[in-house]
């Protein structure tokens, strides 16, 4: 497998920020005068590291974004990373979503923004990535990618994922089977996630009544929403139906764009088809990015 520019190879640094007195961590690729900022929040049992697997550039969302023009800001979520051991914070959906947005606020302090922030999630950090733009805050995000998301789950996955609620903080072989199947459409060293695993915070566990608040925070989403769908997607349904059902919740959204991933399992940022799937999505926030600046110019014309 051929690599990125081996250049980029030194832009990826983690970084720790103190959010009101608990720690933030995060890996962070800067350009100088980015097009935009990426936000990306990982799914669970993982940590920011999903966004730029040890050994594998090709498949780095952070590299790839960075040679496309953007900043990148991979989040170890709330209960992740530095902040793991904070939990007593992270109870509650509403403390969660302050602490993200006051951690992208630190964690960017200084930094060129270039026209905006994006925010990307993967699996479990679309929850968060929901509660974001679902915020009164969510309106100035250019946009929110979402995927391994769903609100019914696979059939195989049931099971596995009644398991995984009474217990969060072990993944047990039917989850991960769903999680990582089929073992071809990973690289051999990366199936598994053994380089990039980490523990899942107990909250993540509690999510009665989700389904039903996944529902009324969507229809607040004021910014255009790109879903990804794994081809071979098992925790949650798939298909174009499910892609539409999806879609059909975000009714305040400007513009919804729907994906199916060719040849690709739940974790889509880290399989073989990683880098198609990151251009992909780069190209959606790259319009988003750009109606924003044509809207301004607009707006900057009527009043001159």
């Amino acid at each position: 497998m051929t690599s990125l520019d081996p250049g980029l190879a030194t832009t990826v640094r983690r970084q720790v920020v103190d959010v009101h007195g608990v720690p933030s961590s995060a890996l962070v690729a800067e350009v100088p005068r980015p097009q935009a900022v990426i936000v990306a929040l990982h799914g669970g049992a993982t940590t920011s590291a999903y966004y730029d697997h040890p050994g594998h550039p090709r498949l780095s969302l952070l590299r790839t974004a960075r040679a496309a023009g953007f900043t990148v800001l991979a989040l170890d979520r709330p209960g992740y990373g530095s902040s793991a051991g904070h939990q007593d914070h992270m109870r509650q959906p509403e403390g969660r979503t302050d602490f993200a947005y006051a951690a992208v606020e630190a964690h960017l302090h200084g930094q060129d923004r270039g026209l905006g922030t994006f925010v990307w999630a993967h699996s479990a950090g679309s929850e968060l990535a929901i509660r974001m733009a679902g915020d009164p805050r969510g309106a100035e995000l250019l946009g929110v990618e979402l995927a391994g998301m769903g609100r019914v789950h696979h059939p195989r996955a049931l099971d596995a994922m009644e398991e995984w609620r009474r217990d969060p903080t072990r993944t047990r072989p039917s989850l991960r089977h769903a999680l990582w199947n089929p073992p071809e459409a990973y690289p051999p060293d990366v199936h598994g996630g053994r380089r990039i695993g980490s523990a899942s915070p107990a909250y993540e566990g509690h999510r009665e009544g989700w389904q039903e608040e996944l529902l009324l925070l969507s229809g607040r989403v004021p910014v255009p929403v790109h879903i990804t769908l794994a081809e071979h997607e098992q925790v949650w349904a798939n298909g174009p139906e499910a892609l539409a059902d999806l879609a059909s919740m975000f009714t305040s959204a400007p513009r919804v764009a729907l994906h199916e991933q060719a040849g690709a399992g739940h974790n889509t940022s880290i399989g073989r088809t990683g880098l198609a799937y990151h251009l992909h999505v780069l190209a959606f926030v790259e319009e988003c990015a750009l109606g924003v600046q044509a809207l301004s110019a607009e707006r900057a014309w009527r009043d001159g």
